[in-house]
């Protein structure tokens, strides 16, 4: 190690951390932005320098020795956010984690800490580098001590040495005292000389030399004005000079000696990144403990040429079927791994797939199994014919409850986020994309018995994070049973009639090159219509439409632009239907005839049960719940989905408004309760409401705005937003919303204290416990906080809706077992579930479905499903 001291101005970090960052808390809602900034500074600054001493000087209190001088110092400024109060003993306890000294003196500023510290240091020779963001540090300076000065938020700082100060500043580091004496400081409410900024006070300074110097020949100073203020202020020019002075000989009870770093240990910091949420900075710490504990523990186990019952546990084993893609329709199943008290195994696919012992493990539900991922091995063995029951916890799906706002779910993900660094990233062993291949055998078969091992941690720490958070029935009672029956759907797949998708794509390849000439007809001159280029020449030189907008390379032709230009001439509305068109035949119709099994003439997508942070499902390869039916080309692309059996139909079943009816239960509105209670038209009643209309008196134009009213508002819609959607001014936007809020107070008070709540807690729950955490809610920048606001109020309503509907899959899906109706659920769109059923049973299954559905959950207000069926998807709608 060098002999270098590092000092940091703890106060001056922590402050430009807060104000640079947003603001952020943890799952047990401590703010922790300035910690995590700060943070993120420690880390460089100890990588970049490797220190031999460290102290970080903190402020003891607001009343100092400079206010027996000037009682009104510092009295300008602001009383400290609570939101920052809390994180100072958040940086203290990080320090502890760090080994480094933290220190604060009463009636003494952080500054003199530091400068009494770096005197001493600087009086035996030994290099100091001192960071902060206040300049009055500069004062600092000297050949053997560096002044840093935190830029660009905290992680870039600027090295001022005494040269590079005269070269930058052009004063030297003992003019720094005289030059914050001339200009004062607001901040601190020093009152220097009016009229002296910056640029006048090193002006003087370099004619003068000292401020005493400049006194005594205040006759040479040139300028009436700044004559006269000079003169005026003399005295708080002194004064100030005494106020910003550093006293580098403050009576603190440390030396140099006490402030001995060497080095932390990494547990324990990786321990306090785990406690306030870290996670992102969890990479930086590995590594830098002693060697034995920095190297991924040495593992033993078994690559077994066979399998033996013996080797199940009564207790639980954690396996994992290792595959190298996400699809696990097709993808290559590498090999499985489990860990119990026998052991630790590796067993080839081959050697798996023809076991008939491990096939009866498999499916033996006396033998509890922990897996990473349930949906995808149920998946993947259906195809080999091999089934899996007794799965008791699902990590993935664990992870996604216990911190929904992760993007990633994946094991080695998991772990590394809860400190269990034991087990590298996927793409380390395997890389990514076009350079991906399997690796030697014994460095896959160590990495997947390593995902078993750090599983068995997991399992524990996610299982009481489950319990903590009073998430135990949300999990082992909706989003369990829910991964089987989801299974299921994807391994069926949905039946397409390939002829009739490939009839479409040529009908509507022959209407894109109708459209495409009559677009070159009306522009009168032939271009390529996809060029953004080539389209802004035409429509805005050539036909002189209005611009816009312009981008960097040159006009807008986006959709918004395009529609705003519509009523100035036909062949935008023509370029516009020729777009959503090509969309239809390029992302749809060739899209969807790419991804028909071969073997089955099925389309297998894949729901992600991990990904949104509402809990709504989403659909993947292909994306079926995204059809478009805005254009009737769009519909009739459901006209390819058909049953799989002759003889049988496709059948469609329909939750009715049910983000208003949650709406309606959380917020216990009376108005809204009674209206779906007595069955009527909620838009109708909207618009009666905020129009002061009678029944007969609301026409289509005020129903179809009351609908954008009770839709947005269960979206937490702005007035913008609302006047984008309805083609009207934001203030009129404005008032049908307090109009709306008028008629439903309920819906008024639910928003006030969501938010209320939200800001409190830092999440707000659907009526199933699903939490959605709100990074922003207390950010000081505008547009963030109110989006966060808005995701409060809507979050709650979003996210029971897709607790419901998941709740009436799993209700439905055991109605069916206790029936003889032949009946398959194939797909979820958002509130609509999707069933093929054979047409002598339609009526059967009516019932059950619709009595299931609309009794699945309990809420103030009735939920009401429409069902309908037809020979193919379109038909059924």
């Amino acid at each position: 190690m060098s002999d270098d001291l590092i000092l940091i101005d703890g106060n001056s970090i922590l402050y430009r951390a807060f104000f640079a960052l947003p603001l952020l808390s943890n799952e047990q809602g401590v703010h922790t932005n300035a910690a995590f900034g700060f943070t993120k500074m420690l880390l460089k600054v100890l990588e970049e320098n490797d220190p031999s001493h460290v102290l970080v000087a903190f402020d003891a209190g607001k009343t100092t020795f400079r206010h027996d001088t000037y009682k009104e110092y510092k009295g300008g400024r602001q009383k400290t956010p609570p939101e920052l109060s809390e994180q100072f003993p958040v940086v203290r306890e990080l320090l502890d984690a760090f080994g480094i000294k933290h220190y604060e003196l009463d009636r003494f500023e952080a500054d003199d800490i530091i400068g009494t510290l770096a005197k001493q240091a600087d009086q035996s020779k030994n290099n100091t580098m001192i960071i902060s963001g206040d300049k009055d540090l500069l004062q600092l300076a000297t050949d053997h001590t560096t002044v840093a000065l935190t830029k660009k938020g905290i992680t870039e700082i600027e090295a001022y040495t005494p040269s590079f100060l005269e070269e930058k500043m052009g004063i030297t580091r003992d003019q720094v005292i005289d030059l914050k004496a001339l200009m004062g400081d607001k901040s601190d409410n020093i009152p220097g000389v009016p009229g002296v900024g910056e640029k006048t006070a090193v002006k003087l300074l370099k004619q003068f030399g000292t401020i005493e110097n400049l006194y005594e020949n205040l006759d040479q100073v040139s300028g009436k004005k700044l004559h006269e203020n000079l003169t005026n202020h003399k005295e708080d020019a002194f004064m100030s000079k005494d106020l910003v002075t550093i006293n580098q000989d403050s009576p603190i009870e440390i030396t140099v000696e006490d402030t001995i770093f060497s080095g932390y240990k990494t547990q324990e910091v990786i321990n306090f990144f785990k406690a306030y949420g870290f996670q992102s900075l969890m990479n930086q710490v590995e590594g830098e403990e002693d060697p034995e504990a920095a190297k991924k523990k040495e593992i033993s186990y078994q690559v077994l040429d066979e399998f033996d019952s013996t080797l199940g546990s009564e207790k639980s084993t954690v396996l994992i079927a290792e595959m190298l893609t996400d699809n696990y329709h097709e993808a290559e199943l590498i090999g499985f791994s489990f860990v119990n008290e026998k052991g630790n195994f590796f067993l080839p696919t081959e050697i798996a797939i023809q076991s008939k012992e491990f096939n009866s493990w498999l499916k033996d539900s006396a033998q509890p199994k922990i897996v990473d991922n349930h949906k995808s091995i149920k998946v993947a063995l259906k195809w080999r014919g091999l089934e899996i029951s007794g799965v008791i916890f699902d990590l993935q799906l664990a992870s996604y409850i216990v911190n929904p706002s992760s993007s990633y779910h994946d094991l080695p993900s998991i772990a590394h986020s809860h400190g269990l660094l034991d087990v590298s990233y996927d793409e380390e062993i395997y890389g990514k994309g076009a350079k991906q291949k399997l690796p030697e055998e014994g460095v896959y078969h160590e990495h997947v018995v390593r995902k078993a091992i750090v599983g068995k941690d997991l399992h524990q720490v996610l299982a009481e994070a489950l319990g903590k958070n009073e998430q135990e029935n949300l999990y082992y009672e909706l989003e369990m049973p829910l991964s089987d029956i989801l299974a299921d759907m994807e391994y069926i797949g949905v039946a397409v009639d390939v002829e009739r998708l490939q009839a479409m794509q040529a009908d509507l390849k022959q209407r894109l090159e109708t459209i495409e000439k009559e677009i070159h007809d009306l522009a009168g001159s032939t271009f390529n219509i996809n060029s953004p280029k080539q389209l802004g020449k035409v429509l805005f030189e050539e036909l002189n439409l209005p611009v816009i907008k312009k981008t960097k390379t040159g006009y807008s032709t986006s959709a918004d632009v395009l529609e705003k230009l519509e009523h100035e001439h036909e062949v935008v509305a023509k370029i516009l239907l020729y777009r959503q068109l090509g969309k239809l035949q390029s992302t749809y119709l060739d899209g969807l005839l790419k991804v028909v099994h071969e073997d089955t003439s099925k389309i297998h997508t894949r729901f992600n049960q991990v990904l949104t942070q509402t809990g709504r499902l989403s659909s993947i390869d292909p994306n079926l719940q995204n059809i478009p039916i805005r254009l009737e080309e769009g519909r009739k692309i459901r006209q390819a989905f058909i049953p799989s059996e002759q003889g049988w139909v496709i059948f469609a079943a329909d939750y009715s408004q049910i983000e208003l009816r949650v709406l309606a239960h959380i917020a216990k509105d009376e108005k809204l309760i009674e209206a779906f209670r007595n069955e009527k038209d909620i838009h109708t009643q909207t618009a009666m409401d905020v129009f002061n209309v009678k029944p007969e008196e609301v026409d289509s134009l005020m129903r179809r705005q009351a609908k954008a009213v009770n839709f947005g508002i269960v979206y937490g819609i702005s007035d913008y937003g609302l006047s984008q959607s309805l083609g009207i001014t934001r203030k009129e936007a404005n008032i049908f919303i307090e109009k709306y809020l008028e008629s439903y107070p309920g819906v008024k008070e639910y928003m006030d204290e969501i938010v209320k709540q939200a800001k409190r807690d830092g999440f707000v729950e659907t009526i199933m416990k699903r939490r959605r955490y709100l990074e922003d809610i207390n950010s000081r920048n505008f547009n963030r906080r109110s989006f966060a606001e808005r995701t409060a109020m809507n979050s709650p309503i979003q996210g029971s809706a897709a607790d419901v509907i998941k709740q009436a899959m799993i209700d439905v899906k055991q109605a069916l077992s206790e029936t003889n109706v032949e009946a398959n659920l194939l797909l979820q769109v958002h509130d609509e579930l999707i069933f093929e059923v054979k047409r002598d049973d339609v009526e059967k299954l009516e019932k059950l479905i619709v009595k299931a559905m609309e009794q699945t959950v309990e809420l103030a207000v009735p939920l009401l499903v429409d069902a309908s069926y037809g020979d193919t998807w379109y038909d059924a709608k």
